[in-house]
């Protein structure tokens, strides 16, 4: 699979971070092509990666003969047209997430990608996390037996000034705000073990009204949610909460529970790395106390000393080598973007919203 990255970098972003070492580590995979926001650049990551070919225009990329893989690792209000020109050129595609700034924008890719018969998978990687997999296999083996509800609770730690890269961020026109991009990834993986909302209900709030640019120093208004909270019903018929914090100096990161009539499974993490935390996984049944449940060495991939987000995301490559269909792919982010959607609609007009 010869594979042409858009938005390397030779020093920073999150295709130097995750992206290319994990392909670079993939001996299937060849990082064939690279293109970034200038040639210099470019060619500065190709030199660091061992590409072939250099571009400063991503359309050049996804034009050669030589890429059989685009990656599309730039944000999404600077990605309009790229995905739909990969699939157009009959290239497989990994895009980042969020896929889309809605549902009904995500739908239309995904039928485009079916139609042209390309292989496809989106940013959504932490449900390949070892630990939530073998959450998921507890609690389809029935661990704690019929689940009665589930909870996740994510808080993250947020400075009030960033540079003027992020101001995206706080304006909800532009879909990479905390509840596309932190909740995207959160509850994709909450999904992934525990069952996909069915029906739910939800509350947005702005708590932090402004933040600084550091470049500048200008105020800007924040238009995004930093607080969201949901609740609802699984698949199971379980009940469900959402709860996500962002904000203030320090976050505690995932803290998942499991609540069955057998037992109690509970998933919380050391740090909260919205991507690659590391986690502990606990069981209590009965008067007992909680025994830490270490995972097996089945779920982790070798070579397995890489850091999570990377571990992740070389899987979705894999699978996407392979031919297998898998999530996370288009599928997957169009069934997010549909919560996602239905969250914000459940916020404005206070009633419960159905997901098919």
């Amino acid at each position: 699979m010869r594979v042409g990255v858009i938005g390397a970098h030779a020093s920073r972003g999150w295709a130097r971070a995750v992206h290319l070492p994990a392909l670079s580590s993939l001996p299937d995979h060849e990082i064939i092509a690279v293109a970034s926001t200038s040639r210099e650049s470019a060619h500065q990551a190709a030199d660091v990666w061992g590409a072939k070919h250099a571009f400063a225009d991503p359309q050049e990329l996804i034009s050669h003969p030589d890429v059989d893989l685009v990656t599309i690792s730039v944000q999404l209000p600077r990605r309009d047209g790229l995905v739909e020109a990969a699939i157009s050129a009959g290239k497989h595609v990994y895009s980042e997430w969020p896929l889309a700034r809605s549902a009904e924008a995500a739908e239309r890719l995904h039928a485009l990608a079916e139609q042209a018969g390309v292989r496809h998978a989106v940013g959504l990687q932490s449900r390949h996390h070892p630990a939530i997999g073998y959450l998921r296999d507890l609690v389809a083996e029935g661990k704690v037996g019929e689940v009665m509800s589930a909870s996740l609770t994510y808080s993250l730690s947020s400075p009030e000034v960033w540079s003027v890269r992020y101001a995206d961020l706080f304006d909800h026109t532009k879909g990479v705000n905390h509840l596309a991009v932190v909740g995207g990834h959160s509850m994709d993986m909450f999904g992934s073990a525990v069952g996909h909302f069915t029906e739910i209900s939800a509350t947005l709030a702005t708590r932090i009204p402004r933040i600084t640019l550091q470049e500048t120093g200008e105020q800007i208004t924040v238009t995004s949610p930093d607080q969201i909270a949901a609740v609802g019903l699984l698949e199971s018929g379980a009940a469900a909460s959402v709860h996500i914090m962002t904000g203030g100096p320090r976050g505690e990161g995932f803290l998942i529970e499991v609540h069955g009539r057998a037992g109690r499974l509970v998933l919380d993490s050391a740090d909260d790395s919205l991507v690659g935390p590391e986690f502990t996984l606990s069981f209590s049944g009965g008067s007992g106390g909680a025994v830490v449940l270490p995972v097996p060495d089945r779920y982790f991939p070798m070579p397995s000393d890489a850091p999570p987000a990377v571990r992740n995301v070389r899987q979705v490559y894999r699978n996407l080598a392979a031919g297998i269909p898998s999530e996370p792919d288009f599928r997957t982010a169009v069934r997010t973007h549909r919560l996602i959607d239905a969250i914000k609609r459940a916020a404005t007009t206070g009633e419960r919203q159905r997901l098919g």
